[in-house]
């Protein structure tokens, strides 16, 4: 285990880890919900994936939020990736910046959280159906993050391959 967290960097620890356990003692004080795991290990895997979730959520669905309300404003991708190979500090930013992104994310998943307990406890047929709501969430937003991944990957690539 401790091999594991050891190689952990300090972008998953502060953008899935830490965002995980804190929801994870937030729903549990906040709702009925309690995420919390007896096992360490299952407990590490299950909030590094919950925070992950999150990660995602601000990625695919809060950023874009944010970007059509002109509440945010990003460069270029290919200026990003030029500038930060000439100045490391931008990395440092970036990386802090998807920190915020991820936290703010936290705290939209335990509001959205509370409003389902509070649907579910109004509207029973929501319990007999939240795990294929999970499922089918999970999809989406997973498939939406590959997308979003291999666009940046191929943006990289083409940037790669006109310098040559």
């Amino acid at each position: 285990m401790k091999d594991l967290l050891e190689k952990l960097s300090s972008y998953n620890i502060f953008n899935y880890l830490l965002p995980g356990v804190v929801f994870v003692a937030m729903s549990k004080s906040l709702t009925k919900y309690n995420f919390a795991q007896e096992d360490i290990v299952i407990g590490v895997f299950l909030y590094y994936f919950i925070g992950l979730v999150i990660s995602r959520i601000g990625s695919i669905v809060i950023e874009p939020i944010l970007k059509w309300m002109k509440f945010v404003r990003f460069s270029e991708y290919r200026d990003y990736v030029d500038a930060s190979s000439k100045d490391k500090l931008i990395e440092v930013l970036s990386e802090a910046n998807n920190m915020y992104r991820t936290f703010l994310s936290l705290f939209v998943s335990l509001s959205l959280l509370k409003v389902f307990e509070i649907l579910s406890e109004r509207y029973q047929c929501l319990s007999f159906i939240s795990s294929e709501i999970t499922i089918l969430g999970l999809l989406i937003l997973f498939a939406f993050s590959y997308r979003k991944q291999t666009d940046y990957i191929t943006k990289r690539v083409d940037r790669v391959k006109k310098k040559e």
